[in-house]
């Protein structure tokens, strides 16, 4: 079994509706361990950049301006990033969140039991989980800089302008 990390995004729903505590309890309650978190105010930048292999999608410009809070009145765009390590933590994380929409998701799931579908159609769908191994390293070294991870899984050098200051490689 190999050890990985991963992304979860505390969406803004999920920020919103005070469930960030219920969902790191799953986590937890998963057996993986929590290596990295911060509160992240979304830029246009980050939004696109984290969303990008859904460029051109009917559903781009919403999946952007959901994440950033527009739809639930987040202040500064602010959301919990966590980075979580463990055996298998990518299907782990996905096992604990459930499908994608929330109608379709078990209910014994995050997804599942907290998620929901608005009338407009939008999924509320409490948070971001990498879908795989590769998904986790672009989006952890997207969010996270190499010192704000406990034990960072991908190669990382010193930054020209401060040696002290790791970037990724």
């Amino acid at each position: 079994m190999a050890i990985e990390q991963t992304l979860v995004l505390i969406k803004p729903d999920g920020a919103k509706r005070r469930l960030t505590g219920l969902v790191i309890d799953r986590l937890d309650a998963a057996g993986l361990q929590l290596a990295g978190s911060k509160m992240v105010s979304v830029t246009e930048d980050l939004a696109r950049a984290h969303y990008q292999e859904h460029v051109g999608k009917a559903f781009f410009e919403n999946l952007v301006r959901y994440i950033r809070g527009e739809f639930h009145a987040i202040p500064d765009s602010r959301i919990l990033a966590l980075v979580y390590e463990g055996e298998n933590a990518v299907a782990a994380v996905r096992k604990v969140a459930g499908a994608t929409n929330p109608e379709n998701a078990d209910p014994s799931t995050v997804r599942g039991s907290l998620g929901r579908v608005t009338t407009q159609g939008q999924f509320e769908n409490v948070l971001h989980a990498s879908g795989s191994v590769s998904e986790a390293e672009r989006e952890i070294k997207l969010w996270f800089l190499p010192h704000e991870i406990i034990g960072p899984r991908y190669p990382a050098k010193k930054s020209g302008a401060d040696p002290k200051v790791l970037v990724w490689a």
